[in-house]
C-alpha cells in the first residue's frame, strides 16, 4: 500500500489598518505556475527543519522583504484539490498592521507585492479568497474578546479615530456614544488634557492607552460587544 503524499504549507493573511484607506490585505502577484501571473497571498511549503512560525516569516520576508512581530494561527485548510500540483494542507496565519511602518520588496516565486483593499480585491489564486474570508470573520470577532488599536493608532488619538477603527474592522456603523460609553469602562484608556482641533468642530480631547493595562486586557481576554 502507497504511503499518502501531502505537502505542508503556510499562508499569511497580514491585514494592515491606516484611517484614511481603511482595511486592507497584503498580496503578491505570483511568477511561478499554477496561477503564474496571478495574485496570492504570501506562503509556500515548510522546509523539513523548520518549525511553522519559522516557516511564515521566512515566506513574508521571501516574498515580501517584511517581518510582522505577531501573526496568529488562524485555520488549517486541507481541501483534496486546493492546490492543481499535489495534495497540499496549509496552515494559515493572520497579523494586523500598519502599512506606512513598511516597505515591500518582492522576490523568489513574487513579482510584485502589494496591499489591496479588501472591498477591491483581484482574482485570487488557489483557495486563499476563503482563507481571507475566515481571516475577516475572526478579526471581526477577535475585537469582543480583546482590545485592538495600540499598534495601529498614534501615540496620542482623538477618541473618533478609535471609533473609526472599530467601524472598520466591525464592518458596520457603531453608535458612537454607547461604543465611548462601553470602550471607557475597560479602563485602558487614558483622557489627556491636551486637545486638538478636528474638522470644523471645537477641539476634542486627545487619548493614549494604559500600556500596562492593555497588554493585561489583551492576555487574560475580556466580554466587549458593541
Amino acid at each position: 500500500m502507497a504511503k499518502p503524499h501531502i505537502r505542508l504549507s503556510v499562508d499569511a493573511v497580514v491585514f494592515g489598518y491606516e484611517s484614511q484607506n481603511g482595511l486592507s490585505v497584503l498580496l503578491i502577484k505570483r511568477n511561478i505556475d499554477p496561477f503564474k501571473g496571478g495574485w496570492a497571498i504570501p506562503g509556500g511549503l515548510v522546509k523539513e527543519n523548520e518549525n511553522l512560525e519559522d516557516a511564515v516569516q521566512r515566506e513574508l520576508k521571501e516574498e515580501t522583504g517584511i517581518k510582522v512581530n505577531y501573526l496568529e494561527q488562524l485555520y488549517t485548510f486541507g481541501d483534496l484539490h486546493r492546490d492543481p500540483r499535489n495534495r497540499v494542507v496549509t496552515v494559515a496565519y493572520y497579523g494586523l498592521v500598519q502599512p506606512s511602518k513598511f516597505q515591500l520588496a518582492a522576490a523568489t516565486d513574487a513579482e510584485e507585492a502589494q496591499w489591496y483593499n479588501i472591498d477591491q480585491l483581484p482574482k485570487l489564486a488557489f483557495d486563499h479568497d476563503k482563507i481571507i474570508d475566515v481571516a475577516i470573520q475572526r478579526l471581526r470577532s477577535k475585537i469582543s474578546y480583546q482590545p485592538i488599536g495600540f499598534e495601529l493608532l498614534d501615540e496620542k488619538f482623538p477618541f473618533s479615530e478609535l471609533h473609526k477603527l472599530y467601524e472598520c474592522l466591525k464592518g458596520v456603523p457603531i453608535d458612537r456614544r454607547n461604543f465611548k460609553k462601553k470602550f471607557m469602562q475597560l479602563e485602558i484608556l487614558e483622557e489627556l488634557s491636551e486637545k486638538r482641533k478636528i474638522g470644523k468642530g471645537r477641539p476634542g480631547s486627545l487619548f493614549k492607552f494604559h500600556q500596562k493595562k492593555y497588554f493585561s486586557l489583551v492576555k487574560k481576554g475580556m466580554v466587549f460587544e458593541v
